[in-house]
């Protein structure tokens, strides 16, 4: 090989090697998101999930698709994104049942709740909503009480699942008014408000959230809310504490994970725009307008909230003796 062949190629080499860098830092996200929701659609869930996508493709150019892997109380999906690589292109909607309560419900999951994910941020409270089926003679949660008091384990209560939020709503409501009633849990809350309107059972726990529709288009009977305050989406519907429990305050929330080992940097590129996203006047109104309240949170906040909502439900479990089926 000549001398000038020879530069020629070393020429071309190191303008091969330094365009490597600029490949490898490609801007994230440069392809299609997935967003995992490990329960069935249309449950409050899979809701904020898609309220958070449409926001994230509109702000970043690319798209951010919603994937429903529902099962076993959102275990499948959760071990489906603990599982996927951690490479900022698989992410989890997961609630404060897959992220605080599971761990203590269960004595083996498929992955270390502890160390399988990368929290990213908060999203959103959900508070939960009493509902009856339009038939029951029930009005209130005073009538529940006084029917399931006359025919203990008469009344049915439908869950999204057995041990998530909505069922140890149910379970605090049983304890506080000192009934026993019947639960139906199922896979995800869309099959179980489906049943309740078919009037398969009597009540059923469930988000605000995917709740509001049917209970303003009088499918469904908005009997308390189960937050501190009345919800803004539901003003008319009183609180537990209000309508027959004084004291009574429960409720769900949402937030985001990644795999463990994704990049700190689209860890913290992801958190920040998810705090960006719940502060827009836009996106806070549609989620308060169905039923759940927007939080801006860090992600250190997040982390810690993860901390203290597994010891809050740990010991409610414990002290319950709350078993899964």
């Amino acid at each position: 090989m000549d001398a000038s062949l020879q530069r020629w190629c070393l020429a071309g080499l190191c303008a091969m090697a330094a365009a490597l860098p600029a490949l490898a830092q490609a801007p994230y996200p440069s392809r299609t998101v997935t967003m995992i929701v490990p329960f069935p659609p249309g449950g409050g869930t899979d809701v904020g999930a898609r309220l958070v996508a449409q926001r994230l493709t509109a702000r970043w150019g690319q798209s951010v698709v919603v994937e429903n892997r529902g099962g076993a109380a959102g275990i499948v999906g959760m071990e489906a994104a603990a599982k996927a690589k951690p490479d900022g292109y698989t992410v989890v909607l997961g609630n404060v049942g897959t992220i605080a309560i599971n761990n203590s419900l269960y004595k083996k999951l498929p992955y270390d709740h502890e160390t399988a994910f990368a929290p990213i941020n908060f999203v959103a409270d959900l508070p939960l909503v009493m509902l009856a089926y339009p038939g029951l003679a029930a009005r209130t949660p005073r009538d529940i009480i006084a029917m399931a008091k006359a025919e203990p384990g008469k009344v049915t209560f439908a869950s999204s699942g057995a041990g998530g939020a909505p069922h140890l709503a149910a379970e605090i409501f049983e304890d506080m008014a000192g009934i026993k009633m019947l639960h139906v849990p199922y896979k995800g809350g869309g099959p179980a408000v489906t049943d309740l309107m078919a009037g398969h059972v009597n009540i059923l726990f469930t988000t605000v959230l995917e709740a509001v529709g049917h209970v303003k288009a009088g499918r469904l009977r908005g009997m308390a809310v189960t937050s501190a305050a009345r919800s803004p989406a539901l003003p008319d519907v009183p609180t537990m504490a209000e309508a027959a429990l004084p004291g009574y305050e429960t409720g769900s929330w949402l937030g985001l994970l990644a795999p463990a080992g994704t990049p700190q940097a689209i860890v913290d590129k992801f958190a920040a725009e998810v705090r960006d996203i719940v502060g827009e006047a836009e996106t806070r109104e549609r989620f308060v307008s169905q039923g759940a309240l927007p939080r801006a949170m860090t992600n250190a906040q997040f982390i810690a909230l993860i901390g203290a909502e597994k010891k809050r439900y740990a010991k409610l479990i414990a002290d319950k003796n709350i078993r899964t089926e």
